[in-house]
């Protein structure tokens, strides 16, 4: 891609669409196609196919999605699986037909079987069954990746997929409520430090362990995995097995990140945990051998991630604390 080449990214405004502006233009890309939902409803088929039309974009990021936790989930499963599905169609159909032969679509780890063996290697998908609070979010991305792995095989596109484990970072979602474990147990030890609380309670047992990485690292990984070189890309992907996982290929336990979000936080209360709460998974990690035999691994340690993240929520926690 020459650096005046037009790259479209949807779902620029969230975490992981801004983090790949961001480096885009730090890498001299000068040319890049955005548009807010209010300028652009992807939902609109007719809207989409009218800005494909006239835009052409010689390179799509689609990071667009409806996204949530658990409750989100359990609670809209209907529209989690329609806006999903009809938000990447929309895209992925009108970048065909108007000559765009280069897309990354950006998925998540919970295609993979509930009972995936750990780690989870990219070969695992369809061989089992889904988790049930996230499943149809799950089918709308799995489906995503079988819609360009079936383009690609019929239209001669170069259509790629990622797959992040747990991500987290600048413009993340600090909502006390639906927010993740990262960005909620740094607001939740940042809290306990300003009123001087004695301790800070965290759900479960400690023992499960999760792997996570920063979105600077994502974003990286995913312009990385769009510029390979095609005959190196085939060379080591299944085309009908062609996601590629994206992680840091290091877990810790959730005691362990607690751990660490106190220090950088500096809270030097007691940590409580309430082991009357559910844990979850015993282990979600993913296999990045793929990746790493393509010539990436992420750079971004978990502490630095996290300093660099309560960095950017201190900027912005008025702001935040009045969303």
């Amino acid at each position: 891609m020459s650096p005046d080449s037009k790259i479209y990214i949807a779902g620029h405004k969230g975490m992981v669409g801004s983090a790949i502006q961001r480096q885009l233009e730090a890498l001299g890309f000068n040319n890049i196609i955005t548009r807010s939902r209010q300028e652009l409803d992807l939902l609109n088929q007719a809207a989409v196919a009218e800005f494909f039309i006239q835009e052409k974009p010689a390179q799509v990021y689609l990071a667009a999605a409806k996204v949530g936790g658990i409750v989100g989930n359990n609670t809209y499963p209907a529209q989690f699986i329609y806006e999903n599905l009809t938000i990447q169609n929309h895209i992925i159909h009108n970048a065909y037909l108007n000559g765009c032969k280069k897309l990354i679509f950006l998925g998540s780890s919970c295609i993979y079987p509930k009972m995936a063996p750990q780690p989870m290697v990219e070969t695992e998908l369809l061989q089992g069954s889904l988790e049930p609070t996230n499943e149809p979010y799950a089918i709308a991305k799995i489906a995503g990746i079988k819609t360009c792995e079936s383009y690609n095989r019929q239209y001669g596109v170069d259509y790629r997929s990622v797959m992040p484990t747990n991500l987290y970072g600048t413009n993340d979602n600090f909502h006390p409520q639906n927010s993740h474990v990262i960005p909620a147990m740094l607001r939740r030890f940042h809290e306990a430090t300003e009123s001087n609380a004695s301790e800070v309670v965290v759900w479960g047992t400690g023992k499960p362990m999760r792997e996570f990485l920063h979105v600077d690292d994502m974003a990286a990984a995913s312009i990385f995995v769009a510029q390979l070189a095609h005959d190196k890309y085939e060379a080591l992907v299944d085309p009908r097995c062609s996601h590629i996982n994206v992680g840091s290929g290091i877990d810790c336990t959730i005691r362990e990140l607690a751990e660490t979000i106190a220090k950088v936080v500096g809270f030097k209360g007691d940590l409580v945990f309430d082991i009357s709460k559910p844990d979850g998974a015993p282990r979600k990690l993913m296999n990045v051998d793929r990746l790493k035999d393509l010539g990436w691994s992420s750079q971004i340690s978990l502490e630095e991630g996290l300093q660099q993240t309560y960095s950017w929520f201190l900027e912005n926690a008025l702001q935040l604390r009045e969303a």
